[in-house]
């Protein structure tokens, strides 16, 4: 059976099968998503917000909650839109404003730039560079500390935990 979710804030209906996870309805809306972790709910860059209907999804399970102590920006209704399977409808989902990066790379390309939206860390959602900023090579040198290895850390820390 099918059922409505909404996508915000771009106002956009979109239809799932029941059972099928937020992150299918996002991609039919052909919504950029990295899905680093190809949807297994260790990467959260498929972090969204739940504004209605949390209840018409199904349960966060240990590996999501694992996932969404280490987002910055998650808040008590943040899902991972790959776990986070639709079982009724009503479900309004807000995306996250920003783009994740996967590596120092995706900004030193834009040295010389505005930032079109907010640049994210790739795993813990944490404002790299804010919208409308330029970026410079001082930006890009301030930010190489910061860990890029999306796959490899994620996993290793979620074994570790």
């Amino acid at each position: 059976m099918v059922k409505q979710i909404r996508l915000e804030p771009l106002s956009r209906v979109s239809e799932v099968d029941t059972y099928s996870n937020l992150l299918s309805a996002i991609l039919s809306e052909e919504l950029h998503v990295s899905r680093e972790c190809s949807g297994r709910g260790i990467c959260a860059t498929c972090h969204v917000y739940v504004k209605e209907g949390m209840d018409s999804l199904t349960p966060i399970t240990p590996r999501e909650a694992k996932t969404l102590e280490v987002i910055t920006s998650a808040r008590s209704n943040s899902r991972l839109a790959c776990q986070a399977r639709v079982v009724s409808d009503g479900v309004v989902v807000e995306l996250p404003p920003g783009m994740y990066v996967n590596s120092l790379k995706d900004i030193e390309v834009l040295i010389g730039r505005r930032a079109e939206q907010d640049l994210l860390h790739p795993r813990t959602g944490r404002v790299l560079v804010e919208q409308g900023k330029i970026i410079t090579r001082s930006t890009v040198k301030q930010l190489e500390n910061e860990d890029f290895r999306i796959i490899g850390s994620t996993l290793a820390q979620t074994r570790e935990v």
